[in-house]
């Protein structure tokens, strides 16, 4: 177990199986525990990376393991790309709770790359493909079913670099705060088949909207 030993986990596993129920899910035994595993790595490694701002691991909760399960029932096919990765958010916590799939997570940052290995080496995740490379100069040979994006950019300029590597038919999911009103009006998504959907997620305060772009 990669438990912290700072952070009592009682509060924290509760808060995670009333949001997890709270989104209509069900974990396959060991995946909680997998997942708050992945929060006490990251606690570990944010005090000497800055991973990520969010602190608090009640916060972390919502923030990033919930946020990024609400995404499980959009996903399609068999792999999956999460561009802009970071700390392996919406990826690591979808590839715990998902094993089926292959995941790819691809950043930029070294540092954050470097976290990815290590948590997918600690949590036993042999479906998870950490890729170190800016999106512009990746070239994988292959394409993908499904491709996400927690919002590392504007959906027009998500949706362009990632066409090339998208299946068909595929989806493209982009994940954003309040309803992106100015995005949805740039005319390169005007003849996209795109759909809006609010999302709901357990102690996160504020708005969550999902852009799904279907490619048939």
């Amino acid at each position: 177990m990669t438990q912290d030993p700072l952070e009592p986990r009682g509060p924290i596993a509760a808060r995670l199986a009333e949001g997890v129920a709270a989104l209509g899910l069900t974990l396959a035994p060991g995946q909680g525990e997998r997942l708050l595993d992945l929060l006490a790595l990251l606690a570990r490694w944010n005090r000497a990376y800055n991973l990520t701002a969010v602190r608090d691991p009640l916060e972390q909760v919502a923030r990033h393991l919930l946020d990024s399960l609400a995404l499980l029932p959009y996903l399609r096919g068999e792999s999956v790309l999460d561009l802009g990765t970071g700390a392996g958010l919406p990826g690591l916590p979808l590839a715990i709770c998902d094993p089926a799939r292959h995941y790819w997570l691809l950043d930029g940052n070294g540092k954050k790359v470097r976290f990815v290995r290590q948590a997918v080496l600690e949590l036993g995740l042999p479906a998870v493909h950490p890729i170190h490379s800016r999106i512009e100069a990746y070239r994988p040979g292959r394409k993908f079913s499904t491709i996400v994006s927690r919002a590392v950019a504007t959906i027009a300029q998500i949706e362009g670099l990632s066409a090339p590597l998208l299946e068909r038919p595929g989806r493209l999911l982009v994940m954003k705060g309040r309803y992106p009103q100015d995005e949805l009006q740039d005319p390169a998504l005007r003849e996209l088949d795109l759909a809006v959907h609010k999302l709901f997620v357990p102690f996160l305060e504020g708005e969550r909207h999902l852009i799904e772009i279907r490619c048939e």
